[in-house]
């Protein structure tokens, strides 16, 4: 995210103030007026400054309920990041949801990921070229159609005015 850009407010009511916090148990931005009223009634909600950089705070966080470890594992079965909490043997509380799951640490499969997702981009660029030439072939075949109803046309008023 663009430090330079100003997160807006998640409320309805305030969505064009700058949002000062953000809550990652709601996975809301809050403003200094939705401040108050989040802290009074979320009181054990894990909130960060905005002034953070949001990607780090979504990155190394867990947003498991009752959850604020850094996500240092990562799920095979589920494709999804965890902390020490979700992969916890000890089950109760929200804890060990991914305690029977495949875990490996995040940097073991991030170069695997980053070289899958680079493969899928490749493919979707060599699919967008491929269209982008049916398109220019289409245009092609209008054109000629275009042509030869312009022929056929100016062979017809020649027929009739032959005929007559």
């Amino acid at each position: 995210m663009d430090k330079n850009k100003k997160v807006k407010c998640s409320s309805k009511k305030h969505g064009e103030i700058d949002a000062i916090n953000y809550c990652l148990q709601c996975n809301v931005n809050i403003c200094k007026k939705c401040e108050i009223f989040h802290s009074d009634l979320f009181p054990n909600h894990t909130t960060y400054n905005l002034d953070k950089d949001l990607n780090e705070i979504l990155i190394e966080n867990c947003k498991e309920n009752g959850h604020s470890d850094k996500l240092i594992y990562f799920c095979k079965p589920h494709n999804q990041l965890c902390c020490a909490k979700c992969i916890s043997k000890i089950k109760g509380k929200g804890n060990g949801q991914h305690s029977n799951c495949e875990i490996c640490f995040i940097e073991d499969v991030k170069e695997t990921k980053k070289n899958k997702l680079q493969a899928k981009i490749k493919h979707l660029e060599d699919i967008s070229k491929n269209i982008k030439q049916s398109i220019n072939e289409l245009k092609k075949i209008y054109v000629n159609i275009d042509i030869n109803k312009e022929n056929l046309k100016n062979t017809i008023q020649f027929t009739k005015i032959e005929s007559f």
